[in-house]
């Protein structure tokens, strides 16, 4: 393992210290003192073990593709944002836009996720231990977010073929979200995921999917998209 003490050092160097020692082979990276600086480990497209040892700033482990990053301490906004594959494990708390646009792995957030968690995904996962804020899963092209706590106003506005669920109370439900029943394959696939996260199962959880009015517009339905809207 190659560690890096971040103190008094700019963030390109730490993210050079991380490629430099990725191309030279170390598939473990711990960074200790990261000082919540913001970009720290992007763009990464190799297997590498990511340890951080404090909170970050805005997009840790955005756009990567493969590794597997873990935050010792909450992250700002946009943690995992654009990642292709990987698993990034968010100990504390995150931002806005957590998961933001994510087209496979997985991102874990043990604490709570703030608003717009999940926006536009296109696949992957999402595992919030705590609760979701306003407008989180907006926009969900396909993928799965699993919420133990609460989900704030707007949830699920827009869904496609993405699938949510909140063990908690829901404030909103977003614009054609409708709830309906999980089978029993979603309840084993749910008690997978948080026994390998070691995250606390909160008991029974609500399905949320598209209710399908937005999917398709027609101006000779207008009065439907009205009443959707």
């Amino acid at each position: 393992m190659s560690t890096i003490d971040c103190t008094n050092k700019t963030v390109r160097e730490i993210n050079q210290f991380i490629r430099r020692n990725m191309s030279e082979g170390t598939d473990e990276i711990r960074i200790t003192s990261p000082a919540a600086q913001h970009n720290i480990g992007v763009g990464l497209v190799q297997p590498v073990h990511l340890s951080i040892d404090g909170s970050v700033g805005y997009y840790c482990g955005g756009m990567i593709d493969g590794p597997m990053v873990h935050i010792h301490g909450s992250a700002g906004w946009g943690v995992g944002e654009g990642m292709m594959n990987g698993t990034v494990i968010v100990d504390g708390h995150a931002g806005n836009g957590a998961a933001a646009s994510i087209r496979g792995g997985t991102v874990v957030i043990k604490g709570d996720a703030a608003a717009r968690c999940g926006i536009a995904m296109k696949g992957g996962k999402v595992i919030v231990g705590g609760s979701v804020g306003y407008m989180s899963g907006f926009m969900m092209q396909k993928g799965t977010m699993v919420v133990c706590g609460d989900a704030g106003e707007g949830i699920g506005d827009s869904l496609y073929e993405g699938v949510i669920f909140v063990a908690g109370d829901i404030e909103d439900l977003g614009h054609d979200a409708v709830i309906e029943e999980p089978t029993d394959a979603d309840k084993s696939q749910i008690d997978d995921q948080l026994t390998q996260f070691g995250i606390d199962h909160p008991g029974n959880f609500k399905k949320i999917v598209a209710g399908r009015k937005l999917w398709n517009f027609d101006k000779r339905e207008w009065d439907v998209w009205k009443s959707a809207l």
